[in-house]
């Protein structure tokens, strides 16, 4: 089956090579389509957790979005001075990103942008750090998705570009993932997010978060695993009303190695479903970190996922699990499991 006119039939993602220049890069600094109409009013706070609630309190303080009220912890008279920068602490699946995205579309600036860490940190690359501190000089707030702290070239590169901006009155607003070796799934995200950027630590308020994984709260076991006859109905039924992907697991995660991750978002354009086939656990930690990256595009892009062979919550060994990488691979499971019940 082949592409039509019409967008419908099947592509092969291992046969893409997408290219992405730097000002569709800086055009796709928005909230990902999920959260393209987040708001405080659709964040839903759990009241078993009164953090999260105390959070977006704070982040509409943060935003200028939040009313005065009598008594309360925002009256105008005694609002609290609120740092130029604001860090979410929390594990994943607590909304941290619903917050941030419900910040950016509350806060009534001229210029502000979206993304996650590795799409500035690519964007340094693609227009060089000189380029990239004066095209974006001048904002009113950078939102930072999920602020890798474990590769510290790109943390240095980052946390030297915030403090310029900050000193020409740019506001931050960020979430991180856990750094090696720190396996609280979030509980010691703050301490090592100020620790990492620590020229810039004092420019941060952290805002911590608890609460439990809100794509789990009514799924419980693994990604679903479909038959071979199943797959091929499942990928067909897609590619008759849209462009469905259709790749053995082997030949994407080789592909994934050749393609900058900053393209991955180009890679699915277009897609209506991923199909995978012959899904097989990781062996070397490279290309799972890869996937990883991959699985964060799909999920933001709503993409369902089909797929045959090992449960794809099963595809990070116990001994990955175990490392400093184990809040990436949770997350990405937990994305995984949701992407195949969609």
């Amino acid at each position: 089956m082949t592409v039509s006119a019409t967008r419908t039939g099947v592509v092969h993602l291992a046969e893409r090579a997408p290219q992405l220049a730097g000002a569709e890069m800086v055009a796709a600094l928005v909230p990902p389509p999920q959260f393209a109409d987040a708001t405080f009013d659709t964040y839903r706070a759990d009241p078993a957790y009164p953090s999260q609630q105390e959070a977006k309190d704070l982040l509409q303080a943060f935003s200028g979005a939040a009313a005065p009220v009598k008594g309360g912890l925002f009256r105008r008279a005694k609002r609290p001075e609120l740092k130029p920068g604001i860090y979410l602490d929390g594990g994943f699946g607590v909304g941290k990103t619903h917050l941030l995205a419900s910040v950016y579309h509350a806060m009534p600036a001229r210029r502000k942008y979206f993304g996650s860490f590795i799409e500035y940190t690519a964007l340094v690359g693609a227009l060089g750090y000189q380029n990239t501190v004066e095209l974006f000089r001048g904002a009113d707030l950078l939102c930072i998705d999920e602020f890798e702290l474990d590769d510290p070239g790109d943390t240095m590169v980052m946390t030297r570009l915030l403090g310029e901006l900050v000193t020409s009155g740019t506001r931050l607003a960020a979430t991180s993932n856990t750094p090696p070796n720190a396996l609280g799934e979030g509980r010691f995200a703050a301490q090592d997010f100020l620790r990492e950027i620590h020229a810039m630590a004092s420019s941060f308020q952290t805002i911590r978060i608890d609460g439990t994984d809100f794509r789990h709260r009514a799924v419980d076991g693994h990604a679903v695993v479909l038959e071979e006859p199943q797959y091929e109905a499942a990928i067909a039924d897609a590619a008759a009303t849209g462009l469905a992907s259709d790749d053995t697991f082997d030949a994407l995660i080789a592909h994934l190695a050749h393609v900058h991750p900053s393209r991955y978002i180009r890679l699915i354009e277009g897609l209506a479903v991923v199909g995978l086939r012959d899904v097989t656990p990781f062996t070397d930690q490279s290309a799972a970190l890869r996937f990883v990256a991959f699985i964060d595009r799909v999920y933001d892009a709503e993409l369902p996922i089909r797929a045959t062979g090992t449960s794809l919550d099963l595809v990070f060994p116990e001994e990955m699990l175990a490392g400093g990488y184990r809040k990436k691979y949770l997350r990405a499971i937990s994305r995984l499991v949701a992407s195949t019940l969609a």
